[in-house]
């Protein structure tokens, strides 16, 4: 049984930086992607970064181009988002995901789905 777990969430000022961190069990296959998607208040989910296992190709969303870092380990099959210089439209909860049928980047029909952790910037 697939699990993804996250964790590292919070509450920062904005400007400020987090680090989300996601790590994935029970993941037989290497192929496939791994990312992370956001739920604010509008009605659809962001993606916000993604890369393949390998870590040769990653994608980031407009919104966070320039402010937010993807970082993976397919060995250990975790998943990391350094999130520097937050803004209040950050806030959010993000998902981690694995896509496995997508080889470059992951589609909101991800396989799989971590629990989400709530990611808030406030002064």
């Amino acid at each position: 049984q697939v699990q993804l777990v996250e964790s590292g969430g919070g509450l920062a000022r904005p400007g400020g930086s987090l680090r989300l961190s996601c790590t994935a069990s029970g993941l037989t296959s290497q192929s496939g992607t791994v990312g992370w998607f956001r739920q604010g208040s509008g009605p659809a989910r962001e993606l916000v970064a993604s890369s393949t296992w390998s870590g040769g190709t990653v994608f980031y969303g407009e919104a966070v181009k320039g402010r937010f870092t993807i970082s993976v380990d397919g060995a250990k099959r975790t998943a990391n988002l350094q999130m520097d210089n937050l803004k209040p439209d950050d806030t959010a909860v993000y998902f981690c995901c694995v896509d496995l049928r997508s080889k470059l980047i992951v589609t909101d029909r991800a396989n799989y789905w971590g629990q989400g952790t709530q990611v808030t910037v406030s002064a």
